[in-house]
């Protein structure tokens, strides 16, 4: 049996099971268990590779609750029960991994926050136990042609979010995350750091292995191999998401993903961001649409203070996480940040004045069906200088098609005539040619020709001022040479000549 047919074998078991209600609670059910299986295995190279030192490998984690202790099947037989096994999922492998030390130990931190916010929502134990040997038959992860296989699957599992209500949210197409990343060009030689702060199941982040692997040749080294993981960052807020992109981490060689926190972004006073936090390369799409609870960002700076998210970390990319010349940005942003009043036009001032805002690119409607159907933009831009010249790029349905759907999503090839306009930031973009899909905005000619049509106003207003100064300055003489004069016959021709 394929790995295809495995997982889709493994849904079809979790859908007959009362307490697993929906695609998202699958999904989170299917993960934490492919977590802990693919972690198992790991353990299994970090044994060999003690050994192989003459030491001996002790786990973050205690045996009860390690896969192969109460999981794996032994002589292809289960090592518990149905009618317990729920019970120890339950009452001894969660509160055991919810609870790990973690102090100085990296993979227990991993581990802990992975399962701090899970749930076990299965109830039957039969039907957990069809769930765990359909993994210990498909899941070989010493195997590297199979791990790049399940890398292939699991992109499709994290796809099936995109019907799974609100969690729609978590996931980017991988068109678009490798488009982005592509033209953000991070460069592993130079060791660009790169984050995402609202991560979701991390597609940025693997565009961005995957980005920094096609990097290496035959003469690099293995410190640029272990340089990867020191290369990217994610933080994501909630737990389903979070768990799905340190999964995603492991299932892309990252052995360690420590460097994906749990948290809220958002949620971190903003006095607290370091200088020396700001990294090279900023690429996201933060959820929009929503609001922050009450509290959050309430310290932002006042003229700029909002509580709808994307409109949030639009600022704090800004303001806080980029380096501050030639730090790079790529966003996925709705309509309304570009084109809304109030506060959002002063974002948008707050954008174009700290950074080159270089391209957007509009995107039709439909990419993130059925999550949301409004229309997008992929903002790029360098921190450091004011924009100057905005390019516009609108990309088009294929001919043929009416919507992006599920079932017919946008293909990354759609997006290489991009690619192939796109040119050098480093020449000023001096290649690109304006088309029927593609304009420019030039704000610094705008400036310098609305100065030369004002040119005349304001050479005559000179001159007004200065004779009006002139004037005045006649006065006040005036006024000094009868000052202290009582008989009227004297003051009155002064008094004529000032009026």
């Amino acid at each position: 049996m394929n790995l295809s047919s495995t997982i889709k074998s493994i849904q079809d078991i979790m859908r007959k099971d009362d307490g697993v209600d929906g695609d998202a609670q699958r999904i989170g059910q299917l993960t934490w268990m492919l977590f802990l299986k693919i972690f198992d295995q790991c353990e299994e190279t970090w044994e060999d590779d003690a050994e192989d030192r003459g030491e001996t490998y002790q786990s973050s984690l205690p045996d009860e609750c390690r896969w192969r202790h109460w999981a794996a099947y032994k002589d292809g037989k289960p090592q518990m029960p149905a009618n317990e096994l729920i019970a120890y999922v339950n009452n001894r492998v969660f509160p055991g991994l919810k609870e790990l030390p973690i102090e100085n130990d990296p993979r227990a931190k991993v581990v802990r926050a992975v399962f701090v916010d899970a749930n076990n929502y299965m109830k039957s134990g039969t039907l957990m136990l069809g769930v765990i040997e359909k993994l210990d038959e498909a899941i070989n992860f010493h195997d590297i042609k199979a791990r790049g296989q399940m890398g292939e699957i699991y992109e499709q599992i994290l796809n099936d979010l995109r019907s799974a209500g609100n969690a729609g949210e978590f996931y980017t197409p991988r068109a678009v995350t490798e488009f982005m990343v592509q033209r953000v060009n991070p460069r592993l030689e130079q060791r660009e750091v790169v984050l995402d702060p609202a991560c979701g199941t991390g597609g940025f982040l693997t565009a961005t292995i995957d980005h920094f692997e096609k990097q290496l040749t035959e003469a690099s080294s293995v410190e640029d191999r272990k340089a990867i993981a020191q290369c990217i960052r994610g933080i994501e807020k909630k737990q389903l998401p979070h768990l799905l992109c340190t999964t995603n981490m492991l299932l892309h060689g990252i052995e360690v993903p420590s460097m994906i926190e749990h948290r809220n972004t958002l949620g971190r006073p903003w006095n607290e961001w370091q200088l020396s936090e700001r990294v090279d390369c900023v690429i996201t799409n933060p959820p929009f649409g929503g609001m922050e609870d009450d509290g959050v960002g309430t310290d932002f700076p006042s003229d700029i203070q909002t509580r709808e998210t994307a409109d949030m970390f639009l600022v704090l990319i800004v303001k806080k996480l980029l380096k501050e010349n030639g730090g790079r940005g790529a966003v996925v942003l709705p309509d309304g940040t570009l084109f809304g009043e109030g506060v959002k036009a002063k974002i948008k001032e707050l954008l174009m004045r700290e950074c080159h805002l270089h391209t957007i690119v509009r995107l039709p409607n439909g990419v993130f069906n059925p999550y949301t159907g409004i229309k997008t933009n992929l903002l790029f831009f360098t921190k450091g200088k004011p924009t100057d010249t905005l390019w516009f790029y609108e990309h088009r349905y294929p001919q043929g098609m009416k919507s992006y759907s599920k079932t017919k999503p946008l293909r990354v090839e759609e997006l290489q005539p991009i690619a192939d306009w796109w040119g050098q930031e480093s020449d000023g973009f001096k290649d690109r040619v304006e088309t029927e899909q593609a304009w420019k905005v030039d704000f610094k000619k705008r400036k310098e020709d609305a100065e030369v049509k004002a040119k005349p106003h304001w050479d005559k207003a000179e001159t007004l001022n200065n004779q009006a100064a002139a004037l005045n300055e006649q006065a006040k003489e005036l006024r000094a040479s009868i000052k202290g004069e009582k008989k009227a016959d004297l003051r009155e021709p002064v008094d004529a000549q000032i009026e």
